[in-house]
């Protein structure tokens, strides 16, 4: 089990330094001139030229990433161009809004997707899969601009019940939550349904029922647990969506979270916030993604040889 740990680790940190890379080379990938953007209309060439030297922006871009690499394995992601305080102090004031509205998102995604996934394999052929199958279809169909305007419309206008604006206690986050996670909790169902319809046609299934098992637990104990690998890997999959879909959600919601942060510094071209910002989010979700892996090792020993 320490052998199978130890190889994830090593693969997510691999991960993560191709992440730091892609995002690095992207994000200076962005068309125009920094430097000028930053200086402001008023300023002269030679302003602009300062600046540039200043903020090591006239060094050649290879020589530029060897030493943001260098900086980065010392837990260094440089300064902001705008208010010159650290990134990682920046990002991380940003990160804990995120993280919790994804993980509020998740939940609601786990509690409707699941039962729904599992109602339909169970009643496979009949009206209510039909219908579950609908409601997860339009649930996937559905933007998530175009569902969070009309949970807008809906809750927080004609019905002022939830506020729509801003991070302030539980009520500010059921909207956003709810836009994020019907969307990911309709691929959740899906899956599930699939998985489970799987399971349920195996041979012990049959001869548990056959031998007088209750119905219930063959399908919570016996059916899910062997169907639950699918399901998990899902979720880990889907926690990235949230991720980078809070983007769009976050503006929406005037949430303040990393997505609602990297489209402020895009606008004023602070490329190290934009870089610590998708640096952070890879960071979680490769985590999330460690932490499926050891999940499918409890689920299922033979995995970890």
């Amino acid at each position: 089990m320490l052998r199978y740990i130890f190889q994830k680790i090593g693969f997510t940190i691999l991960v993560l330094l191709g992440a730091a890379t892609c995002a690095f080379f992207l994000v200076n990938g962005i068309p125009g001139d920094t430097a000028t953007a930053l200086a402001g209309p008023q300023a002269t060439l030679e302003d602009v030229e300062n600046l540039r030297r200043s903020l090591n922006l006239d060094a050649p871009l290879i020589k530029r990433y060897f030493s943001y690499m260098a900086n980065l394995l010392q837990g260094d992601l440089g300064l902001s161009y705008r208010n010159n305080k650290p990134v990682l102090e920046v990002v991380m004031a940003a990160w804990p809004a995120t993280f919790e509205l994804a993980m509020f998102s998740m939940l609601i995604a786990i509690l409707l997707g699941v039962p729904l996934g599992i109602y339909a394999a169970i009643n496979r052929g009949t009206a209510g899969d039909a219908a579950s199958m609908i409601v997860a279809f339009l649930g996937v169909s559905m933007p998530s601009f175009w569902l969070g305007l009309l949970l807008i419309i809906s809750f927080s206008v004609k019905l002022p019940w939830l506020p729509f604006y801003g991070r302030d206690g539980f009520s500010s986050l059921l909207l956003p939550g709810l836009t994020l996670g019907l969307g990911v909790g309709a691929n959740i169902a899906r899956l599930t349904r699939t998985s489970m319809l799987e399971i349920l046609g195996q041979e012990y299934i049959r001869t548990a029922l056959g031998k007088g098992v209750k119905r219930s637990r063959v399908i919570w104990v016996h059916a899910l647990s062997n169907a639950a690998i699918p399901i998990v890997t899902i979720i880990g999959l889907q926690f990235g969506v949230l991720l980078g879909g809070q983007v769009v959600t976050e503006m929406i919601f005037s949430w303040p979270g990393i997505g609602r942060m990297i489209i402020s510094a895009l606008a004023t071209r602070d490329l190290q916030i934009i870089q610590g910002g998708i640096l952070v989010l890879a960071f979680t979700f490769a985590i999330i993604n460690l932490i499926t892996d050891l999940i499918y090792a409890l689920l299922d020993p033979r995995i970890r040889y």
